[in-house]
């Protein structure tokens, strides 16, 4: 654990967080990126880093200038590093059961790439583009069969509308654990886990807004698959992503076709038999040479995630987004959605020119983004109440409401 991260969170004490404390012990860890004047409101999007992301990549740098290829030791145990901090943070039982990836798509393509045949996949019309695009080429060239699951009649998804499709047979469901567009949490996950299995399909979740958000515990929902990363609210960038596999997947013949060198049973041996000699559970599901400084990257975020825990930072949250709700609210802004336990992390404001607004919210300094008809607003903890007030003026002086 970084012990500047460390002492910081100590500071805090076991009180719920609040504007002060933070302040005087939080954002110190943060002052590079709080050197800019502008009121960041996209920690949905790209996640604020620390100030020791910096040092942390310098760190595998120095060991590549001073070690070359024998650099390789400290950066395979970063890689550990990195695989057993997801594991705490999605409750996964083994280390293993994490693999490294560039993208959660990348995850999404290993798994769709391991089933056998030409798997039947059902999804929902709302996963976010990148789910969204894979699935919609592999179905374009025939490499599997998808059946898309529609919201409701109030715009929200449900388990249920996913577990009567399951009557039609399939191998595969793909569903988020929130909703990308509107931040809606996708409630009893574990119950469609049961039904996929009495089904003969697996599970895969995409756990991309929820990590870092909401408790999130893949032995408790009982999926089989989970895709993720650090881009977001784990402030590791681009790049620190991640594919779960449970045990009882890993132990039931899967076979990965997306793999590499590094998962030779010895990657150093330079042995070459036919087929492969391919390292037990999820270290089979290893790929060739690997981006070690994303490890590095997200070393930070992971660790400050965990040392101030996702129940204090999911009821600060909360606390802060009821509080932006009113103020748009003050400003005449009332088709929000979000800012309670049915939804993660930001706010969503439904509004015919969404996507125009972040441009010209960006000239007030105020940074957000949309997606569709939906504006979605993230503070994060560092975010001052000072600059919801002034965020929300802003949004109803500029729509005239």
């Amino acid at each position: 654990m970084n012990s500047r991260i460390q002492q910081a969170v100590a500071a805090l004490g076991t009180a719920p967080l609040h504007e002060a404390a933070i302040e005087r012990h939080i954002a110190p860890l943060f002052s590079r990126v709080l050197s800019a004047d502008r009121i960041y409101l996209a920690n949905h999007s790209l996640g604020r880093p620390l100030d020791a992301l910096a040092q942390d990549v310098a760190e595998a740098s120095v060991l590549w200038y001073e070690k070359l290829g024998d650099a390789w030791d400290e950066w395979l145990d970063e890689r550990e590093a990195f695989r057993t901090l997801v594991a705490r943070l999605i409750h996964a039982p083994r280390t293993d059961c994490i693999i490294p990836k560039t993208s959660a798509g990348q995850g999404l393509r290993a798994v769709l790439n391991a089933l056998p045949g030409r798997p039947r996949v059902i999804t929902t019309s709302g996963e976010f583009d990148s789910v969204d695009v894979i699935l919609k080429q592999y179905g374009a060239l025939g490499r599997i069969d998808v059946r898309w699951v529609e919201a409701n009649g109030e715009g929200a998804f449900t388990v249920d509308a996913l577990i009567a499709s399951l009557e039609r047979h399939a191998d595969l469901v793909v569903i988020s654990q929130v909703m990308f567009m509107s931040g809606q949490i996708i409630e009893d996950l574990d119950r469609l886990a049961v039904a996929c299995h009495q089904h003969g399909a697996r599970l895969l979740v995409d756990s991309y807004h929820a990590i870092g958000v909401i408790p999130v515990d893949v032995a408790q929902i009982g999926c089989d698959f989970m895709i993720g990363g650090s881009y977001k609210y784990l402030r590791g960038g681009p790049g620190a992503a991640f594919l779960y596999i449970a045990p009882e997947a890993l132990e039931s013949g899967l076979r990965p076709l997306d793999t590499g060198w590094f998962a030779n049973s010895d990657e150093f041996a330079y042995q070459r038999p036919d087929p492969p000699l391919l390292k037990s559970g999820g270290d089979a599901f290893l790929e060739s040479t690997p981006p070690v400084l994303t490890w590095y990257q997200a070393r930070s975020g992971q660790q400050f995630t965990l040392a101030i825990g996702i129940d204090r930072l999911r009821a600060y949250s909360l606390h802060q987004l009821t509080a932006l709700r009113e103020y748009l609210a003050q400003a005449g802004l009332n088709s929000v959605v979000g800012g309670d336990t049915h939804h993660g992390a930001f706010l969503a404001v439904r509004l015919a020119a969404a996507t125009q607004l972040p441009s010209i919210l960006k000239d007030e300094g105020i940074i957000c983004d949309a997606r569709g008809e939906w504006l979605r607003l993230c503070p994060d903890c560092l975010t001052r109440d000072e600059e919801l007030r002034r965020a929300a003026a802003a949004l109803g002086k500029i729509l005239g409401a």
